[in-house]
């Protein structure tokens, strides 16, 4: 089985943005993280971060026929993003949502989540402990 993990905008600033609500771990930790977590689920992974929508969107158009599903943090897109929504509608894979921090505690306006519309689950506030749900999920899933 073949996972894309999507990762949005800001992402890439782990470690040094707002630690106390993200952590102190750095993106390149995340990503490690992943890779292991899939590896011992026997997951194939391929991870990818932009801070731009419309890179993100044309990965999730480009995953069809090419992955089974999709794990996403859209990031702030989450409560911005038509795009990334349609997009994820339009190719159908099962799609897992995933959110370092608890968006429901947060500020108001972080608690409407689009791309979560087009998800079958969302794990938020788990930290890098949602992403290894998110694929064990999958794997379930598409087992």
């Amino acid at each position: 089985m073949k996972i894309l993990v999507i990762n949005g905008p800001n992402i890439n600033l782990l470690g040094l943005r707002e630690p106390a609500i993200y952590g102190k771990k750095s993106y390149a930790a995340l990503v490690e993280y992943i890779q292991k977590s899939a590896a011992a689920l026997e997951l194939e992974v391929e991870c990818f971060q932009s801070n731009h929508e419309g890179a993100i969107v044309d990965k999730i158009q480009a995953a069809y026929g090419v992955f089974d599903g999709i794990v996403i943090n859209p990031a702030a897109y989450t409560h911005t993003s038509i795009a990334i929504l349609d997009a994820l509608k339009g190719i159908g894979l099962p799609a897992v949502e995933v959110h370092l921090s608890d968006i429901n505690t947060r500020e108001s306006f972080r608690r409407i989540s689009y791309a979560g519309l087009a998800c079958e689950i969302s794990y938020v506030g788990l930290g890098f402990e949602g992403y290894k749900k998110a694929l064990q999920y999958l794997k379930k899933r598409l087992s």
